[in-house]
Formats: C-alpha cells, sequence, structure tokens
C-alpha cells in the first residue's frame, strides 16, 4: 500500500485519478459537474484537499477508497481492444488480467496490432507515460505489404503532416526489404498506420517492442508479467 498517500492531504482529483475513476483531468470536470461527495457534501471545488485516510469520499453515491497500486506489462494480441468495456463480440485486453483489481491500459493499441501494452491503476503513472510531454519513446517492428522503396523510406524520415500536425519519426531503421523499425514519441490514434499509408504502404503487421524504458523481451503473445513502479519510469 502506498502509505503515503494514506496519510498525506492531496488533491480530490489525485485521489480520483489513483482509485482510478478516470485520468486527473477528467477527475476535474467529475468534480465540477457535481458528481463527488466528500463527507456527506457535495463537492465542486477542483482544488479541495481529502484525506484518504479519514474523509468518506462517494462518487455517484459510491464510496471509494485507495487501492494498492498493481502495473502489469502485457504481450497484446492482436484482435484484442484496449478498452474497459467490451461491445458484442468483442475481446479486452483486460481480460487477459488478473480479476483481483480494476486496471486500465496506458496509451493504445489498435485492434489489428499487437505487443507491450502496460496496464496499471496509477493515474499519476499513466499520466506520466502517455503525455506528449514527458516523450516517451516507443519502438515498433512493422511488415509492409512491399518492398520499401527509396521514395518511402525518406518519405517516412520526412515526417507526413496528418490532421494532428507533422507526424515524426525519431529513429528509422530497415530491417529486411519489407519490415522497418520506428522509434516516436507522439501517439496519435494509428499514427504508424496513417504514416505508412501517406508514404504509399500499407502496415500488415505492427508490433510494439518496447515503450520507455520497458522492453517487451521473450514475453510470449498474449501473456503478461507484474512488474514494479520502478521498472516503467
Amino acid at each position: 500500500m502506498q502509505n503515503n498517500n494514506q496519510t498525506n492531504k492531496m488533491r480530490l482529483a489525485r485521489f480520483l485519478a489513483q482509485c482510478g475513476v478516470a485520468s486527473r483531468r477528467a477527475s476535474e470536470k467529475l468534480i465540477e459537474q457535481g458528481k463527488v461527495s466528500v463527507n456527506g457534501n457535495i463537492e465542486k471545488n477542483v482544488a479541495t484537499n481529502v484525506d484518504p485516510q479519514k474523509d468518506k469520499i462517494l462518487y455517484r453515491g459510491k464510496q471509494i477508497k485507495l487501492e494498492e497500486f498493481v502495473y502489469y506489462i502485457l504481450n497484446k494480441p492482436v484482435g484484442y481492444l484496449c478498452s474497459l468495456k467490451a461491445f458484442g463480440n468483442d475481446k479486452i485486453v483486460t481480460q487477459l488480467l488478473p480479476k483481483t483489481q480494476r486496471v486500465y491500459p496506458v496509451g493504445r493499441l489498435d485492434k489489428n496490432s499487437s505487443g507491450l501494452l502496460i496496464l496499471t491503476n496509477d493515474g499519476d503513472l499513466a499520466m506520466k507515460l502517455s503525455h506528449p510531454k514527458f516523450e516517451s519513446k516507443k519502438v515498433y517492428e512493422v511488415k509492409l505489404d512491399k518492398p520499401c522503396t527509396k521514395e518511402f523510406l525518406d518519405c517516412m524520415k520526412s515526417g507526413v503532416m496528418l490532421t494532428e500536425g507533422l507526424a515524426s519519426v525519431d529513429k528509422f531503421e530497415k530491417l529486411s526489404s519489407n519490415t522497418i523499425q520506428i522509434t516516436i514519441h507522439q501517439g496519435w490514434k494509428r499514427q504508424i498506420r496513417r504514416m505508412v499509408e501517406n508514404c504509399g504502404a500499407k502496415a500488415v503487421s505492427l508490433i510494439r517492442i518496447s515503450e520507455g524504458k520497458v522492453k517487451l523481451g521473450d514475453l510470449k503473445v498474449g501473456e503478461y508479467k507484474k512488474v514494479k513502479r520502478e521498472d516503467l519510469i
């Protein structure tokens, strides 16, 4: 248990984030919307401090408490969604982990991509790993539907203009005639697939092999490993 979090006062939004209710920014919105009460009173001030050990805090009428933080790395298989809810016959990544505590994925891999995925209930860590300003570098191996041409390689290296802005590559390596390794720090939706398509090819396989200091290593597809916080940052 994170004793320092249990004995010291903290911002209400931070408490909600650490309980896994939502990100800190989203938690602030929940507070402003009057969905959180402290000791029986609706609290709409995002600057309010609470003592998790003494105060009774409810979200939508249900008491929430700090849980022990847990951290997993998963080798996500193709066909699984990075979501907390399954719709229809969809499979979600949390189905591959123990059911003892609620965790959520840090960042995303699209349904057709595989590889390293971090999951936790530590909202602060999730923000640090996923926020662009921390520039957590992610490395991918991408297999293309055709051999790499010089024009394709030049296009990728120079960056591709997407709707969000200029998608850039931090490091680029050609592994074989149709396989490349890309390092990026941005994390826009389907970014690499869109970059590849804008440069005239398609990604038939996309595997994330590392993120920050964490490496996929020999973890098999569909398997997970419990790690420590210091292993991730």
